[in-house]
């Protein structure tokens, strides 16, 4: 199929035949599905039980939370290689010859069909017993889990990305980013999937506070499983920042801390809230050793560009500290701002280092201020959010208005720093002169000097780069200066074939580029573009270089559309929310342990029976 579509690349959505192919795997999938969930709410088979109970026995929860919890991990894991696998291939070599010929779709779609049977599988596999203290009534004789409902609910939404996608492409030609909105959509619905596992558990244990998900002495399995679910957060919460993993980001570079600092402030004080003491490096380490993996299969296995990733570990570090060094602080959402705060300066710190050893896009003194701020926000909004979550899972969330409150602000801090972000300036004047030192002929490959008009258009650029993509690999080199507006590149770029090279600028709130070569394209269809010696050509929005198969025109549609999707998506987090609540509000009212006071774990009681002072944020759980 690759070798026949190879020549054939469609720019505004699939072949039909393809769209009824994919339709009937999809059919398939679901009616084996829906047979498995029949046989057993009938009692013709008993196999699901089956399963579930021996994987419950290994871990301590009813079947009914054991098989769906491993499926929908195992899911998620493959859904996040195929997506990380689908960008490389994407930034490799362009557009899909089809969705069905593009083998990472493969594991995205049945990764995320996984999430959806696993939160399924949660709702129909109890039989004749309420799961857990805010099950939902479904049928007479059936009650549901709310953590099934919310596994389910955002597997479906995640899905539903795949035939809006195609839809997408046809109305406005392909988006190639990673931010495109039917993409957020599944990138959303897999994240925020891990939400619903973490209420699954908790109603698998009864809601009661004799097991309420603190380490206990011995439970180290109970510990592993729970930090691998706060580090299936981080990593959920992580794909956001892809481009900025693979050097092709098209935002401005202050939107990578902000993410970052969010993603560490919403799983780790989450984790470390609670799971107890090493539960946010314990995440930090989850994520990392899946990371690590990941990247090692999709370059040097697969041969693609290699993603690369945060560290995490000075945030891990620093919530953990904290910890330790506050015990006194008895509010977690107050404690959560201050650790978001912490991770917005120190974590941040930790990572701008990081970013000189990862990244050829590097954190510079071009965005050290607003760049540090924007890591303040979302580190504080992110922790905040992670309060609520670890506080609803301990069943002692802050009074309704209060939570409410937390959560609408915390929202209005994201949307205020996403916005600030997307920002940008075109400059109307900025020319760019070339001069072209062919390496070869045949390909050819150049070295390249750029000469700037006006010269003093720069400050202190982010970032001056060459970059060439999707010829077959990815090339960004950033550009040595040798005077005021002048620059040359520091290895020969490839001017040839399918490649697209362009020039790159960021500066600021400036952000803009300026083709080099492009190739013919006949699907759009679109002129090649000539890279020609002493050529002078004008800076123009990158978008128009970057995502050149975009169809101009129908703003007012598109308006609408990416408007639909955010009130989507906007419903999910509620949806998400609502669980949260309802679990932790119906089983604390059904906890025979819960008083005024704050839950203790039994680290900290331990604490406190031999005199030692207790100085865990465990306890911090306040009503």
């Amino acid at each position: 199929m690759l070798l026949l579509a190879a020549d054939s690349r469609p720019a505004g959505g699939a072949a039909l035949g393809e769209v009824f192919l994919a339709t009937a795997i999809g059919a398939a999938l679901t009616a084996a599905l829906l047979g498995l969930v029949f046989v057993h709410r009938t009692g013709r088979s008993q196999l699901l039980t089956r399963i579930g109970t021996r994987i419950g026995n290994r871990t301590g929860v009813p079947p009914w939370v054991a098989l769906p919890t491993v499926l929908t991990t195992l899911s998620l894991l493959v859904a996040l290689l195929g997506m990380m696998w689908d960008i490389s291939l994407h930034i490799g070599v362009g557009r899909d010859p089809g969705p069905l010929a593009n083998p990472a779709h493969y594991l995205i779609l049945f990764g995320l069909f996984g999430v959806f049977s696993g939160g399924v599988l949660a709702c129909a596999m109890p039989l004749r017993e309420k799961p857990g203290p805010a099950a939902l009534h479904f049928l007479r004789g059936w009650d549901v889990p709310v953590g099934g409902v919310l596994v389910a609910g955002a597997g479906f939404y995640a899905l539903l990305g795949f035939p809006l996608d195609d839809i997408w492409h046809r109305l406005f030609g392909q988006d190639v980013t990673l931010w495109g909105p039917t993409h957020l959509m599944l990138i959303t619905g897999a994240g925020t999937s891990i939400i619903g596992l973490l209420i699954l558990e908790q109603e698998g244990h009864g809601g009661l506070s004799t097991d309420d998900g603190d380490r206990k002495v011995g439970q180290l399995t109970r510990f592993v499983r729970q930090a691998s679910a706060m580090g299936g957060l981080l990593l959920g919460m992580s794909v956001f920042q892809g481009e900025f993993d693979f050097d092709v980001p098209q935002f401005r570079l202050v939107l990578e801390p902000f993410m970052i600092a969010f993603a560490a402030g919403i799983a780790l004080v989450a984790a470390r809230l609670f799971i107890g003491r090493g539960g946010a490096l314990a995440a930090a380490a989850f994520f990392l050793v899946i990371r690590g993996v990941i990247a090692l299969v999709v370059g040097p296995i697969f041969g693609e560009s290699t993603p690369m990733f945060p560290l995490y570990l000075g945030s891990a570090i620093v919530v953990e500290l904290l910890a330790l060094a506050v015990p006194l602080v008895r509010r977690p959402v107050v404690l959560g701002a201050v650790a978001g705060l912490l991770i917005g300066t120190v974590g941040h710190a930790t990572e701008l280092g990081w970013s000189h050893i990862r990244s050829t896009l590097s954190w510079g003194s071009d965005v050290l201020v607003e760049g540090t701020l924007m890591a303040i926000a979302g580190g504080v909004a992110g922790a905040l959010l992670g309060s609520l979550l670890a506080s609803g899972l301990r069943r002692r969330l802050p009074a309704k208005a209060a939570a409410r409150s937390v959560l609408v602000g915390a929202l209005v801090l994201i949307a205020a720093a996403v916005t600030n972000g997307l920002l940008i300036d075109v400059p109307s004047n900025l020319k760019a002169t070339f001069a072209i030192d062919d390496v070869q002929s045949n390909p050819r490959t150049a070295n390249i000097s750029v000469k700037l008009d006006p010269a003093t258009a720069l400050d202190n650029p982010s970032w001056v780069t060459i970059t060439s993509w999707q010829g077959g690999g990815l090339v960004v080199d950033a550009l040595r200066q040798t005077g005021q507006g002048s620059y040359r590149t520091t290895r020969p770029v490839p001017l040839h074939g399918d490649w697209k090279t362009l020039l790159r600028i960021h500066d600021g709130r400036t952000l803009t580029a300026v083709p080099i070569y492009l190739p013919a394209d006949s699907a759009i269809p679109a002129p090649e573009i000539k890279a020609q010696d002493g050529m002078t050509r004008k800076a123009v929005d990158e978008v128009t270089i970057l995502q050149r198969e975009r169809k101009s025109g129908g703003a007012v549609l598109w308006t609408i559309a990416n408007l639909v999707v955010l009130g989507c998506t906007l419903a999910l987090i509620a949806a998400m929310s609502w669980g949260v609540s309802r679990y932790s509000r119906r089983a604390e009212a059904r906890d025979p342990y819960a008083g005024p006071s704050p839950a203790v774990p039994d680290d900290a009681a331990a604490d406190q029976r031999s005199g030692r002072p207790t100085s865990d944020l465990s306890d911090l759980g306040s009503r």
